[in-house]
């Protein structure tokens, strides 16, 4: 199993901006990923960056299926892997702002690279914000430089499962912020943009929720640097 670092650090930010996206490739049937599952648990409590879980389906060959992976979850890591130049991928995961990989366990590590990211230009710089209104969710993406598609991630705030075969059979793990879908609802061009989304999108009751990310593309099909992002989940409707 691979070690695990879960202190903390300071990271610098703008106020009111996340200091930093980590998405995870984590999978119920690999024994090493359970320390960063928990890992993504202490940077959502913590509230300073936009964490996400996406969980994988090339382990389920080990003999437990995961019952929260999706195969867009496993295309996005692939795509990811192209980005960095990398010839394959693996669990756990963590990419950082859609520039940088790491062991998804490494907590201290994770922290410590996003506040070195934010040192070097390359944070969060765009404002965005959604705010759930009712029967709709507002978006707000501020000004900036360049163009970005504006990804919806829609995750569930919190699943337990009961791990019944594979490296991990016999536990039951809580899982955090796991993708259940991904959509692209359109461009920025560096100036400030709104967009609206039905609040039926959020159709999980007081699970669900989504991140709003405004990430640059390095091509049609591969992801690149995520320029700013937020969350909403959908108990935090406002009259």
């Amino acid at each position: 199993m691979l070690a695990c670092g879960l202190g903390l650090m300071a990271l610098p930010a703008a106020a009111g901006e996340p200091a930093g996206v980590v998405e995870l490739f984590t999978s119920q049937g690999c024994s090493s990923c359970p320390p960063a599952d928990a890992a993504l648990k202490k940077l959502i409590d913590d509230g300073k960056v936009v964490a996400l879980s996406y969980h994988v389906d090339y382990w389920n060959y080990l003999g437990w299926a995961d019952t929260l992976a999706t195969k867009d979850n496993t295309a996005r890591q692939y795509a990811y892997a192209r980005m960095l130049g990398r010839s394959g991928v693996y669990t756990p995961q963590a990419i950082l702002n859609g520039r940088d990989h790491i062991n998804g366990a490494d907590l201290d590590g994770i922290n410590r690279r996003l506040s070195e990211m934010t040192v070097k230009g390359k944070g969060l710089a765009v404002p965005v914000n959604a705010t759930l209104r009712k029967d709709e969710v507002d978006i707000n993406v501020g000004a900036g430089n360049g163009k970005a598609n504006v990804v919806v991630v829609y995750f569930n705030r919190e699943q337990l499962v009961d791990v019944k075969k594979g490296e991990n059979s016999g536990r039951t793990i809580s899982y955090w912020h796991s993708v259940r879908d991904i959509q692209t609802i359109g461009m920025w061009d560096g100036k400030p943009a709104n967009f609206v989304l039905p609040a039926s999108v959020l159709n999980d009751g007081k699970n669900g929720g989504c991140a709003v990310l405004l990430q640059k593309m390095k091509d049609d099909e591969t992801p690149g640097a995520i320029l700013g992002a937020t969350t909403v989940m959908a108990d935090k409707a406002a009259n």
